[in-house]
């Protein structure tokens, strides 16, 4: 599957980290290292494989169980990724997803736009957390819960600022589409939190500026029905 307006063509090679060679590279941040910044014809790309979580990776297991071609993840988050974009919600735009299946399981690879320039909130928590944007991102996190998206993975990763100051989500896998409403709204701001704790180490620095992350979000969503 793939943009065929920014692709002319597509094939599989292009979600093999090998077919970039040199030019591939590694992103830092986030993720179980299986993910690159690679170059194409459509600009500047991040290459992601799906990888296991939790027990199964300990297990060495990586591919997820065949259950139909319509419950493969990365077809799923090319397609909402697709509509995210096309209804103006900053994120990046999907290029090309694909699946590779062997015997009872799958693998699975999605290729999106780089947002050039952009630093992940996780990148602020040094010596100047008070300087994060956090009242933006309180602002585009309501945006996305008023359009009903459930962000399953909220970290402080996979949230961006370019270098104009725009806040980006990004890694949309297992994330749906809700009524607007409802307590996902509250446990995607926890998991969001509980991610900025974990990586200050316990330090503190960090709550005033989610509190002011809080207080944008909630001016936001005022009148809205929860």
């Amino acid at each position: 599957m793939f943009d065929a307006v920014r692709l002319r063509q597509a094939g599989p090679e292009l979600l093999d980290p090998a077919h970039y060679g040199a030019a591939a590279s590694a992103v830092g941040e986030g993720g179980r290292g299986a993910a690159w910044f690679v170059p194409g014809d459509a600009g500047e790309a991040v290459l992601r494989h799906y990888r296991r979580g939790g027990l199964a990776a300990k297990l060495g297991c990586r591919r997820y169980a065949w259950l139909g071609e319509s419950r493969v993840r990365s077809l799923a988050e090319f397609r909402l990724l697709g509509q995210l974009h096309r209804e103006g919600l900053p994120v990046p735009a999907p290029l090309v997803a694909g699946y590779w299946r062997r015997g009872w399981g799958y693998g699975a690879a999605i290729l999106v736009e780089r947002i050039a320039g952009a630093r992940a909130l996780s990148q602020w928590l040094g010596q100047d957390v008070d300087q994060a944007p956090w009242e933006a991102v309180g602002e585009v996190l309501a945006r996305f819960h008023l359009a009903g998206v459930d962000h399953a993975d909220l970290n402080a990763d996979n949230v961006l600022v370019d270098p104009d100051g725009r806040v980006w989500l990004i890694d949309f896998d297992r994330c749906l589409r809700r009524r607007s409403g409802g307590a996902w709204r509250e446990r995607n701001l926890r998991r969001l939190a509980r991610s900025l704790a974990k990586l200050s180490r316990g330090g503190m620095r960090w709550q005033p500026g989610f509190s002011r992350l809080r207080r944008a979000y909630a001016d936001a969503v005022k009148g809205v029905p929860a």
